[in-house]
Protein backbone atom coordinates (compact mmCIF):
# COMPACT_ATOMS: atom_id res chain seq x y z
CA UNK A 1 0.00 0.00 0.00
CA UNK A 2 1.53 3.23 -1.24
CA UNK A 3 1.81 5.74 1.83
CA UNK A 4 1.41 8.83 -0.48
CA UNK A 5 -2.18 6.92 -1.97
CA UNK A 6 -3.32 6.96 2.12
CA UNK A 7 -2.04 10.62 2.57
CA UNK A 8 -4.47 11.52 -0.55
CA UNK A 9 -7.19 9.60 0.53
CA UNK A 10 -7.28 10.41 4.34
CA UNK A 11 -7.13 14.32 3.50
CA UNK A 12 -9.77 14.75 0.46
CA UNK A 13 -11.67 16.89 1.93
CA UNK A 14 -15.76 16.67 2.07
CA UNK A 15 -18.18 17.64 -0.33
CA UNK A 16 -15.83 18.47 -3.36
CA UNK A 17 -18.22 18.94 -6.35
CA UNK A 18 -21.76 19.40 -4.06
CA UNK A 19 -23.55 23.01 -4.90
CA UNK A 20 -24.81 23.89 -1.68
CA UNK A 21 -23.87 26.82 0.35
CA UNK A 22 -20.63 26.97 1.67
CA UNK A 23 -20.17 26.54 5.24
CA UNK A 24 -18.25 29.26 7.39
CA UNK A 25 -15.96 26.58 8.53
CA UNK A 26 -15.28 24.24 5.72
CA UNK A 27 -12.16 22.52 7.40
CA UNK A 28 -12.42 18.64 7.53
CA UNK A 29 -12.26 16.86 10.28
CA UNK A 30 -8.98 15.24 11.27
CA UNK A 31 -9.56 11.13 10.83
CA UNK A 32 -9.27 9.60 14.00
CA UNK A 33 -5.92 8.23 15.16
CA UNK A 34 -5.04 4.42 14.74
CA UNK A 35 -2.91 2.92 17.58
CA UNK A 36 0.00 1.50 15.85
CA UNK A 37 0.22 -1.06 18.52
CA UNK A 38 -3.18 -2.04 18.23
CA UNK A 39 -4.00 -5.59 17.86
CA UNK A 40 -4.68 -7.15 14.74
CA UNK A 41 -7.95 -8.40 15.11
CA UNK A 42 -8.83 -4.70 15.83
CA UNK A 43 -7.03 -3.46 13.27
CA UNK A 44 -8.46 -5.33 11.10
CA UNK A 45 -12.05 -4.08 11.77
CA UNK A 46 -10.89 -0.95 11.37
CA UNK A 47 -10.00 -1.74 7.79
CA UNK A 48 -12.82 -3.55 7.18
CA UNK A 49 -14.86 0.03 7.99
CA UNK A 50 -12.93 1.51 5.50
CA UNK A 51 -9.68 2.50 7.37
CA UNK A 52 -6.83 2.94 5.17
CA UNK A 53 -4.18 4.33 7.94
CA UNK A 54 -5.03 0.65 9.90
CA UNK A 55 -4.50 -0.94 6.90
CA UNK A 56 -1.41 0.39 6.23
CA UNK A 57 -0.70 -0.93 9.70
CA UNK A 58 -0.97 -3.96 8.94
CA UNK A 59 0.86 -3.80 5.60
CA UNK A 60 4.28 -2.53 7.08
CA UNK A 61 3.73 -5.10 9.85
CA UNK A 62 3.14 -8.35 7.92
CA UNK A 63 4.40 -7.14 4.08
CA UNK A 64 8.20 -8.52 4.74
CA UNK A 65 6.86 -11.86 6.16
CA UNK A 66 4.42 -11.88 2.38
CA UNK A 67 7.56 -11.20 1.08
CA UNK A 68 9.63 -13.87 2.42
CA UNK A 69 7.18 -16.54 2.15
CA UNK A 70 6.53 -15.64 -1.41
CA UNK A 71 10.45 -15.59 -2.12
CA UNK A 72 11.04 -18.93 -0.55
CA UNK A 73 8.11 -20.61 -2.82
CA UNK A 74 9.25 -19.09 -6.18
CA UNK A 75 12.42 -18.45 -5.72
CA UNK A 76 12.27 -15.78 -7.89
CA UNK A 77 12.42 -11.69 -6.54
CA UNK A 78 10.15 -10.50 -9.07
CA UNK A 79 7.88 -13.05 -9.14
CA UNK A 80 8.19 -12.42 -5.07
CA UNK A 81 7.31 -8.70 -5.04
CA UNK A 82 4.52 -9.28 -7.91
CA UNK A 83 2.55 -12.35 -5.62
CA UNK A 84 3.15 -9.76 -2.21
CA UNK A 85 1.28 -7.33 -4.07
CA UNK A 86 -1.40 -9.50 -5.12
CA UNK A 87 -1.63 -11.11 -1.56
CA UNK A 88 -2.42 -7.53 -0.35
CA UNK A 89 -5.30 -6.54 -2.98
CA UNK A 90 -6.43 -9.38 -1.89
CA UNK A 91 -6.48 -9.11 1.51
CA UNK A 92 -7.80 -5.47 1.33
CA UNK A 93 -10.73 -7.16 -0.36
CA UNK A 94 -11.40 -9.90 2.34
CA UNK A 95 -10.08 -8.37 5.14
CA UNK A 96 -13.91 -8.19 6.63
CA UNK A 97 -13.82 -11.65 6.46
CA UNK A 98 -11.28 -12.64 8.84
CA UNK A 99 -13.08 -13.46 12.13
CA UNK A 100 -10.42 -13.87 14.77
CA UNK A 101 -10.73 -17.61 14.53
CA UNK A 102 -6.96 -17.93 14.35
CA UNK A 103 -4.24 -16.21 14.44
CA UNK A 104 -4.04 -13.42 11.70
CA UNK A 105 -0.51 -14.27 11.03
CA UNK A 106 -1.73 -17.74 10.19
CA UNK A 107 -4.73 -16.71 8.25
CA UNK A 108 -2.47 -14.20 5.88
CA UNK A 109 0.42 -17.31 5.58
CA UNK A 110 -2.76 -19.39 4.48
CA UNK A 111 -3.62 -16.81 1.81
CA UNK A 112 -0.06 -15.91 0.57
CA UNK A 113 0.62 -19.58 0.03
CA UNK A 114 -2.59 -20.11 -1.69
CA UNK A 115 -1.74 -17.08 -3.99
CA UNK A 116 1.38 -18.78 -4.88
CA UNK A 117 0.09 -22.32 -5.90
CA UNK A 118 -2.76 -20.49 -8.15
CA UNK A 119 0.05 -18.66 -9.55
CA UNK A 120 1.62 -21.64 -10.48
CA UNK A 121 -1.26 -23.43 -11.70
CA UNK A 122 -1.98 -20.37 -14.00
CA UNK A 123 1.80 -20.82 -15.35
CA UNK A 124 2.11 -23.79 -15.84
CA UNK A 125 1.04 -24.88 -20.01
CA UNK A 126 1.53 -28.63 -19.57
CA UNK A 127 0.69 -31.30 -17.58
CA UNK A 128 4.03 -33.64 -17.36
CA UNK A 129 3.65 -36.56 -19.58
CA UNK A 130 6.39 -38.76 -20.27
CA UNK A 131 8.73 -40.29 -17.44
CA UNK A 132 12.66 -40.10 -17.23
CA UNK A 133 12.42 -43.19 -19.52
CA UNK A 134 10.13 -41.42 -21.99
CA UNK A 135 7.05 -43.36 -21.44
CA UNK A 136 3.73 -42.61 -19.58
CA UNK A 137 4.20 -42.37 -15.64
CA UNK A 138 1.99 -44.89 -14.38
CA UNK A 139 -0.56 -43.49 -12.31
CA UNK A 140 -0.74 -45.04 -8.66
CA UNK A 141 -4.14 -45.25 -7.95
CA UNK A 142 -6.83 -45.53 -10.81
CA UNK A 143 -9.00 -42.52 -10.52
CA UNK A 144 -6.43 -40.22 -8.09
CA UNK A 145 -6.10 -37.86 -11.53
CA UNK A 146 -9.48 -36.56 -10.98
CA UNK A 147 -10.57 -38.13 -7.09
CA UNK A 148 -14.18 -35.96 -7.43
CA UNK A 149 -14.98 -38.56 -9.64
CA UNK A 150 -14.22 -41.54 -7.17
CA UNK A 151 -16.71 -43.55 -5.79
CA UNK A 152 -17.00 -42.63 -1.79
CA UNK A 153 -15.71 -45.42 -0.56
CA UNK A 154 -12.35 -45.41 -2.74
CA UNK A 155 -11.94 -41.45 -1.88
CA UNK A 156 -12.25 -42.73 1.65
CA UNK A 157 -10.22 -45.59 1.35
CA UNK A 158 -7.24 -43.64 -0.91
CA UNK A 159 -7.40 -40.05 1.83
CA UNK A 160 -6.34 -42.90 4.45
CA UNK A 161 -3.98 -44.17 2.66
CA UNK A 162 -2.38 -41.06 1.61
CA UNK A 163 -2.49 -39.86 5.54
CA UNK A 164 -0.65 -43.08 6.61
CA UNK A 165 2.22 -41.42 4.08
CA UNK A 166 5.66 -39.85 5.19
CA UNK A 167 5.14 -36.38 5.32
CA UNK A 168 7.87 -35.80 2.33
CA UNK A 169 5.89 -38.66 0.45
CA UNK A 170 2.48 -37.17 0.94
CA UNK A 171 3.27 -33.95 -0.35
CA UNK A 172 4.66 -34.76 -3.38
CA UNK A 173 2.19 -37.08 -4.28
CA UNK A 174 -0.32 -34.53 -3.69
CA UNK A 175 1.51 -31.64 -5.55
CA UNK A 176 2.20 -34.20 -8.59
CA UNK A 177 -0.48 -36.63 -8.80
CA UNK A 178 -3.65 -34.93 -7.41
CA UNK A 179 -2.77 -30.57 -8.35
CA UNK A 180 -1.29 -31.91 -11.42
CA UNK A 181 1.72 -29.90 -10.94
CA UNK A 182 5.01 -30.66 -12.83
CA UNK A 183 8.46 -32.08 -10.56
CA UNK A 184 10.31 -28.97 -11.52
CA UNK A 185 7.63 -26.70 -9.72
CA UNK A 186 6.94 -29.64 -6.77
CA UNK A 187 10.97 -29.02 -6.26
CA UNK A 188 10.77 -25.50 -5.99
CA UNK A 189 7.72 -25.11 -3.66
CA UNK A 190 8.87 -27.58 -1.37
CA UNK A 191 12.78 -26.75 -1.48
CA UNK A 192 13.97 -30.17 -2.85
CA UNK A 193 15.62 -31.03 -6.28
CA UNK A 194 13.83 -32.46 -9.07
CA UNK A 195 15.40 -36.02 -9.19
CA UNK A 196 14.35 -36.29 -4.97
CA UNK A 197 10.87 -35.20 -6.16
CA UNK A 198 10.85 -37.95 -8.66
CA UNK A 199 11.95 -40.48 -6.19
CA UNK A 200 9.89 -39.42 -3.08
CA UNK A 201 6.55 -39.75 -5.63
CA UNK A 202 8.07 -43.34 -7.11
CA UNK A 203 8.13 -44.25 -3.60
CA UNK A 204 4.66 -42.31 -2.22
CA UNK A 205 3.14 -44.72 -5.25
CA UNK A 206 4.49 -47.92 -4.08
CA UNK A 207 3.88 -47.11 -0.97
CA UNK A 208 0.16 -46.41 -1.46
CA UNK A 209 -0.05 -49.57 -3.62
CA UNK A 210 0.47 -51.79 -0.52
CA UNK A 211 -1.46 -49.69 1.98
CA UNK A 212 -4.29 -49.66 -0.38
CA UNK A 213 -3.99 -53.47 -0.56
CA UNK A 214 -3.54 -53.86 3.00
CA UNK A 215 -7.20 -52.38 3.31
CA UNK A 216 -8.77 -53.72 0.89
CA UNK A 217 -7.47 -57.19 2.20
Amino acid sequence: MDASAVAIERDLPFGVGETSAPVVDATPAAPAIVNENAPDIELCKLAADGSLAAFEIIYQRYHRRTYSLALRMTQSQTEAEDLTQEVFIQLFRKIGSFRGDSAFSTWLHRMTVNQVLMHFRKRSVKNEKTSEDGEIPEQAVPGSVNPSKMQVIDKIALKNAIAELPNGYRKVFVLHDIEGFEHEEVARMMGISVGTSKSQLHKARLKLRMLLAKQAG
